[in-house]
């Protein structure tokens, strides 16, 4: 199911969630264990990016020297009129400098760029900053954000979830390495799932289950569980489901997944589900066998599994093949069967007693007790070699 928090916030448009420093630091440090030159001599920018509030602009101005990096590019979206009458404030850096313009605030998003020691210390790092207004207001829609992403090598944000199909493809017709955050719901997008499957992005290492806390402006409307004010009045809200969306290289993604033996897994899996059957499940409309629980994927089934999204979390190209999506429409031409509307009302009636439509096209379906039941959202894998 979908995040509640996320549901209402992409309903009301409210994507200003504000990444926290130890998560942007836990998920860099992972890209850089694995390759401590990822950011050497590149050019990185970070759209959709707040620079006075963003833990991203802190983050890498920061480590601008440590880390190698040729420029730092950060831009934001201007402060639409309303949020302004609804009491938004200017930071005292911006007020205090001679290019503050009331006017601009509100109509103009910012550039913040860094590329060398203004400040004459020997360093390079957030004082050497230089910030002006752009001359639009800042969509990465833009011509303006799009020369910036042509520029770039590497684009690092925490986009607006509301946009965040749009955001990605901007990216990819760019050819741009990047690592951005997303719901994990977007694993079953049509638009980000054959990325996936292609091996042309993947999950980044650092958030694999539970949930994260972002920083909401003052402004955000909070009503849902979650949130917290801090003793500085901040307010806060923890949000489900999220996940890193990356194309640059990890250790994990390298590491293989411990498994056992189908046997073995009926035998002793920890799983009432699995333990003490004769078999797994085969679906009733795809050659494929449900595998419910990613710890549960037998090591010598050399046939199609049907495994959970949450697979993706420990998915090693170099063990498994990603083949397809249990899903609606049939786009990777893996379905055996398609379901009538007749079907569907009967498939209903006989699990609930009652009239409705079970849209069993919908995802995988086994039979349980001679009643048609759908499963969650499956992802389709072989293994790119059987071990027996």
């Amino acid at each position: 199911m979908p995040n509640s928090n996320l549901t209402e916030a992409q309903r009301a448009k409210n994507d200003e969630f504000y990444t926290q420093y130890p998560d942007i630091e836990k998920e860099i440090s992972a890209y850089l264990e694995f390759n401590s030159d990822v950011f050497r001599g590149k050019t990185l920018l970070l759209p959709c990016d707040d620079p006075e509030w963003s833990n991203f602009t802190k983050y890498f101005a920061q480590n601008f020297d440590r880390f190698g990096l040729k420029k730092l590019i950060s831009t934001s979206y201007a402060v639409d009129s309303k949020t302004y009458k609804d009491g938004y404030q200017p930071t005292l850096f911006e007020i205090n400098d001679p290019q503050f313009d009331k006017t601009k605030t509100i109509q103009n998003g910012k550039i913040f760029t860094l590329t060398h020691d203004k400040t004459g210390d020997h360093k390079i790092n957030v004082d050497d900053l230089e910030w002006h207004y752009l001359k639009g207001d800042g969509d990465f829609r833009s011509a303006e954000i799009k020369a910036l992403r042509d520029e770039a090598d590497i684009i690092i944000t925490n986009p607006p979830f509301s946009l965040f199909k749009e955001f990605l493809a901007w990216i990819v017709e760019a050819k741009k390495q990047f690592s951005i955050i997303g719901n994990m719901n977007a694993i079953t997008y049509k638009e980000v799932f054959p990325l996936l499957m292609e091996n042309k992005a993947w999950l980044g290492p650092s958030i694999s289950s539970g949930d994260r806390e972002f920083q909401v402006p003052d402004s955000y409307p909070i009503n849902a569980a979650g949130w917290r004010i801090d003793d500085n009045g901040k307010k806060f809200l923890r949000i489900k489901g999220v996940r890193w969306y990356t194309n640059l290289d990890h250790g994990r993604r390298h590491q293989p997944l411990p498994l056992m033996t189908m046997a073995d897994n009926l035998k002793y899996s920890k799983h009432k589900e699995i333990k003490g059957k004769k078999s797994y499940d085969r679906y009733d409309n795809y050659d494929a066998i449900e595998v419910p629980f990613t710890d549960c994927i037998p090591s010598d089934y050399d046939g199609v599994m049907g495994v959970p999204i949450t697979f993706l979390d420990k998915y090693s190209p170099d063990q498994f093949k990603i083949v397809g999506m249990c899903e609606n429409g049939d786009l990777y031409n893996f379905k055996t069967k398609m379901y009538t509307s007749a079907e569907c009302k009967q498939a209903y009636f006989d699990k609930f007693g009652e009239k409705g439509t079970y849209d069993l096209n919908a995802t995988g379906v086994v039979v349980r007790d001679g009643l048609l039941e759908k499963v969650f959202k499956r992802v389709l894998i072989k293994h790119r070699k059987v071990t027996k």
